[in-house]
């Protein structure tokens, strides 16, 4: 067990973690842009009108990418089975 093949871990670990979760940040924060947006432009300050639209983004945009996270996870599964062996020895 290397230093480098522990950082390659991590490090694949933590990119996997940015592409399964970056679409989805993604779409919440343009719906809060829009949706401020709005609120600065008629000024209506209220908080269910940001919270609401952005669960619906999120779970539509959840149905959208949902193929591609299933996908992303499966090849880091299958990476880290690779590296079991390395690491073990």
């Amino acid at each position: 067990m290397t230093q480098e093949l522990i950082i390659t871990v991590m490090r694949d670990a933590v990119m996997t973690v940015l592409k399964c979760s970056l679409p989805l940040l993604l779409a919440a924060m343009v719906i809060g842009i829009i949706v401020s947006i709005i609120q600065a432009a008629t000024q209506v300050n209220e908080q269910t009108l940001a919270f609401v639209p952005k669960i619906i983004g999120v779970f539509l945009m959840l149905l959208f990418v949902s193929g591609y996270m299933v996908s992303e996870l499966t090849d880091f599964f299958t990476r880290m089975y690779g590296y079991v062996a390395q690491l073990i020895f």
